[in-house]
């Protein structure tokens, strides 16, 4: 059972330069959301991150609201936030499985994302999960995307060699 299980949560990084979180969510469960992104804000305010929130229809559109941001903007990373109950259809299956794919996808490609879709079977146990009292899994993902952009930042100046080009800390005199 859930309740007895212990969990390490590694301590939240420490900037020198400013971080932009971009936080994408599906509003389609209001109340959800809205304590998903009160989670993610209380976050990455303690890690003195800037927050900017844009909504979309649906967690199918979280991704490509992500892909379009990496192409055309300066966030350092992102919290993807919103919320899919099982309903009677195989619909749930499809959006779960795609949008987390979706993210997946752009994380291999260098996106720092941090995924607080929730997936669930009901309406209570969402409220247990987007509570920032309780399961927190909105801070959570942004916890996720600062993390993911510590390293990013710390591998960042780490110079490989280019084609044929020696990496330029072999040259020695």
């Amino acid at each position: 059972m859930a309740s007895s299980e212990t969990h390490h949560i590694l301590p939240l990084p420490v900037f020198d330069k400013p971080v932009k979180l971009l936080i994408v969510v599906a509003p389609y469960y209001r109340t959800i959301a809205d304590q998903l992104i009160a989670g993610a804000e209380m976050v990455a305010q303690s890690c003195g991150a800037s927050v900017e929130i844009v909504e979309v229809p649906g967690a199918l559109e979280v991704p490509t609201a992500i892909a379009m941001a990496e192409r055309q903007s300066n966030f350092d990373g992102y919290a993807a936030l919103g919320c899919i109950i099982r309903g009677e259809t195989t619909h749930y299956d499809t959006v779960c499985n795609d949008s987390s794919r979706a993210l997946s996808l752009l994380g291999l490609q260098g996106a720092c994302i941090g995924n607080g879709i929730l997936t669930v079977e009901n309406m209570d146990q969402a409220q247990v999960r987007a509570d920032p009292a309780a399961q927190n899994k909105g801070g959570a993902a942004a916890a996720a995307a600062l993390h993911l952009i510590a390293l990013s930042r710390r591998w960042s100046s780490a110079r490989k060699g280019i084609g044929f080009r020696p990496p330029e800390d072999s040259f020695r005199a």
